[in-house]
């Protein structure tokens, strides 16, 4: 019974380890040259987000404002914030963006992939662990076009008998 167990403490203790990736200033850092921006462009719907990143104390602007005063909805801020938590750089990285078209939802799930794409850029070990939590996919969900004979994309004309 004893061998048996310490069979089992040796066999995990000579699992090899997984390597570790660094995601973080100290560690590979693609710097741009003169206090530039890394740049990033996302998408989603009729929403196009251009997102400039670079190293500084965590600052992140939405067409001008700060991102808690354009997203005041819970759900599209937290989306717009996925990369920056995925990889744990909330303060480390100052966010610039610049999005139009579509609406606010189109715009956070632009801003999330414009920002996952920036962000590869400044940590270029990043890739694994941004796809994983699907900060690099496009949505590629549109809206469904109106038919000819249709009131809207689905919903054709009333019938009546008399």
């Amino acid at each position: 019974m004893a061998s048996a167990e310490l069979k089992a403490e040796t066999a995990v203790a000579e699992a090899p380890a997984e390597p570790v990736v660094l995601i973080d200033p100290t560690g590979r850092v693609q710097e741009p040259e003169g206090g530039a921006y890394h740049w990033g462009t996302g998408r989603r719907k009729n929403a196009v987000a251009r997102v400039r990143v670079r190293l500084g104390t965590g600052e992140f602007q939405v067409n001008g404002k700060p991102v808690k005063e354009y997203f005041t909805r819970v759900m599209d801020m937290e989306s717009c914030m996925g990369p920056l938590r995925t990889l744990k750089v909330r303060k480390k990285v100052d966010v610039v963006v610049d999005t139009f078209g579509g609406g606010v939802t189109g715009q956070s799930g632009a801003v999330r992939m414009g920002l996952g794409r920036a962000l590869l850029r400044l940590y270029p070990d990043a890739l694994s662990a941004l796809r994983a939590d699907g900060h690099m996919s496009r949505d590629p969900r549109m809206v469904e076009r109106k038919k000819y004979g249709h009131h809207k994309a689905r919903r054709g004309q009333q019938w009546g008998k008399r």
